[in-house]
């Protein structure tokens, strides 16, 4: 049985017991103020007869007929006024229907947009609009995503595949050079494979939430990366509060070696610097990586968070990464509710901005 039907059965049986409950109040009034039975007086009434009539029985004769007509022109309303009236409010259910069945086919660009004042099938469709345009943009993205994957790991194969045919055809090459140039590419491959990895876990928020303290992660990451910095002649300042926020110890100690990496291998050729700093808000704990380098474009930072998207000259030089590591730090901060702000310097170089929500009192305790 379909709603429509349903609906309209329910308004006929509703408008049938309403008419009943009226015509047995109607019959309840008649009992209560006319009589049973009636003396009729010659003359009284223009006839000559006289005696005592019943005029409750003669009554009933007369209403019962009409009773059962009036119930039977209530029923015929009801079916015929229900199933228009079901058809008319479910008319949008219907649009919607159609819209998921077109979504369920693959279609994720056809949108309701359903008219008319705002009720609850309007809700319901602006809200099927949303998820449709958010599951359509994930969708892209996810194609995107594996498509620039696919060809990110097919560059080192491909890589190791020439070396090794080059070997073989070539006994005579130096086999020292060809192993230290495979182990590159290997390694190159391994990064890549568990930052894919790593980007997987952040998405799924599969980790357990605990304190952590945000200043210790930067103290962590910057004593580890110093030979790095110092390789590149970079200096790096640190500098702020104790801000304790929740969530995973080691994500978050991957956002920010991955936010200092990248600060120092994106810098000036000597002489650069590096400054970290933690603060704490009403609500929020925030770590801020800034570092000096060439000037970025508004536009061009705002796309550096995309997988495998690199700025310009990154990808030739030896730390050049594999694309993912702006990227995870994206992944990272939105499992941990949190925001992350890009603004290029006036002076070159970049701000890069992590906020996330401050550990509760309770959670501290």
């Amino acid at each position: 049985m379909s709603v429509r039907l349903k609906l309209t059965l329910s308004y006929t049986g509703f408008l049938m017991i309403a008419g009943a409950l009226l015509l047995a109040a109607v019959w309840v009034f008649l009992l209560r103020y006319v009589p049973e039975r009636a003396l009729i007086v010659p003359g009284s009434t223009g006839t000559p007869t006289h005696g005592v009539f019943p005029i409750r029985s003669n009554l009933l004769r007369v209403f019962a007929p009409r009773a059962a007509a009036v119930l039977a022109f209530l029923l015929v309303l009801g079916l015929v006024g229900g199933w228009i009236l079901a058809g008319r409010i479910l008319a949008p259910l219907t649009r919607i229907t159609d819209a998921t069945r077109m979504a369920t086919n693959g279609s994720l660009s056809h949108r309701i947009r359903l008219p008319g004042r705002k009720d609850e099938f309007r809700e319901l469709a602006d809200a099927f609009d949303t998820m449709l345009a958010r599951l359509e943009a994930h969708v892209a993205e996810q194609r995107r995503f594996a498509a620039n994957a696919s060809h990110e790991l097919r560059t080192p194969l491909a890589i190791s595949k020439t070396l090794l045919d080059v070997a073989r055809t070539d006994p005579n090459h130096d086999t020292g050079e060809l192993i230290d140039r495979l182990h590159a590419v290997n390694t190159r491959a391994i990064n890549l494979t568990e930052a894919l990895l790593l980007l997987s876990h952040a998405n799924e928020r599969s980790f357990t939430r605990e304190p952590v303290d945000l200043s210790l992660l930067v103290e962590e990451a910057t004593e580890t990366l110093l030979p790095l910095a110092e390789k590149h002649g970079v200096t790096i300042e640190t500098s702020g509060d104790i801000t304790p926020t929740t969530g995973s110890q080691a994500l978050l100690l991957q956002l920010t070696t991955n936010l200092v990496h990248n600060a120092i291998v994106h810098n000036l050729p000597e002489q650069g610097t590096v400054w970290v700093t933690t603060s704490v808000r009403p609500r929020t704990v925030v770590l801020t990586v800034e570092n000096t380098g060439e000037k970025l474009a508004p536009e061009l930072a705002s796309t550096l968070t995309e997988p495998f998207q690199r700025g310009s000259e990154r990808i030739h030089t030896d730390h050049a990464g594999v694309g993912l590591g702006l990227a995870i730090v994206k992944t990272i901060t939105h499992a941990h509710d949190g925001t992350l702000t890009l603004t290029p310097r006036s002076a070159g170089g970049i701000r890069i901005t992590v906020e996330l929500p401050a550990i509760s009192p309770h959670t501290e305790r």
